[in-house]
C-alpha cells in the first residue's frame, strides 16, 4: 500500500445519519432515504462521496446530517 493511500481514501467517504422522519414526507423521499441505507432514526451510514450520493443527500438534506469521516 502506498503511503498515504489509506488517508485519501478516507477523504472521499461521507458520513450520513438519519435526524428526521420520512413519516408525512412524500415517497419519494422515504425511497431516497432508503437508497442511502437509512430506514430508523439516528442510524448512520458511511457512503462514497460522489455526485450521485451527493444529489440523494441534497434531496432529503432536510432529515439528514453529513458529516465528513475523518
Amino acid at each position: 500500500m502506498a503511503k498515504g493511500t489509506k488517508s485519501a481514501a478516507k477523504a472521499g467517504q461521507v458520513k450520513v445519519t438519519q435526524i428526521g422522519s420520512p413519516i408525512g414526507r412524500r415517497f419519494d423521499q422515504r425511497d431516497t432515504l432508503i437508497g442511502l441505507g437509512l430506514n430508523k432514526l439516528h442510524r448512520s451510514r458511511v457512503l462514497e462521496d460522489t455526485p450521485a450520493v451527493r444529489g440523494m443527500i441534497t434531496k432529503v438534506r432536510h432529515l439528514v446530517r453529513v458529516e465528513p469521516v475523518g
